[in-house]
């Protein structure tokens, strides 16, 4: 995937003005930058959701993309499992989806209504969705946010471990997760 001289303003806000980057192809890119700075644009331009002023994404015919955006996009009324299966259908056994929500401390949460969890299982719950949806490219918008320290660890841990081989752009603010997870870092 390309971008090539990307420019996205919001009135007189210019947030990405001629961006152009290689997202190779099987590696993790992470997009770092202060707040405001178009990060997030930039992945909507590259879902393909929002249009790019001028430029141009180049990116494959007939990709699967999903995505963890800034908020979770859950179906509160559902529950773990059901909203994970939107993704999955039953692809997975029972025991098999168990496992993934106990590696991401889910574990004993697949029958609650997402209504009823704090926010971190809310953003834990959305991300293992985006994971195990079938997809060609992952785009993740703050994946890690309300995570604490211990739980934030074993979650990257388990994302690196899901995404190996795959082509990743994700954003962060945070140099550690850059650390663990990418392979190149672009700062805006």
């Amino acid at each position: 995937m390309r971008a090539e001289k990307i420019c996205k303003a919001f009135g007189e806000n210019v947030v990405l003005k001629d961006f152009s980057a290689d997202f190779p192809e099987g590696g993790i890119t992470a997009v770092m930058g202060r707040s405001g700075c178009g990060k997030s644009t930039l992945l909507m331009i590259l879902m393909g959701l929002i249009p790019a002023d001028s430029g141009r994404v180049i990116m494959p015919e007939k990709r699967r993309i999903s995505a963890v955006f800034q908020e979770d996009r859950l179906c509160e009324n559902l529950t773990v499992s059901a909203n994970i299966r939107l993704v999955t259908g039953k692809r997975l056994s029972p025991a098999e989806l168990d496992g993934h929500l106990s590696a991401v401390e889910l574990g004993g949460s697949a029958d609650k209504p997402v209504r009823d969890l704090s926010g971190g299982m809310k953003r834990r719950t959305a991300l293992l969705r985006a994971l195990l949806a079938e997809y060609d490219v992952l785009f993740l918008d703050e994946p890690f946010k309300g995570l604490d320290e211990e739980t934030r660890s074993r979650v990257m841990e388990y994302t690196r471990k899901m995404t190996a081989g795959k082509t990743v752009v994700f954003v962060t603010h945070d140099s550690r997760e850059c650390e663990v997870l990418a392979d190149r870092v672009i700062e805006l």
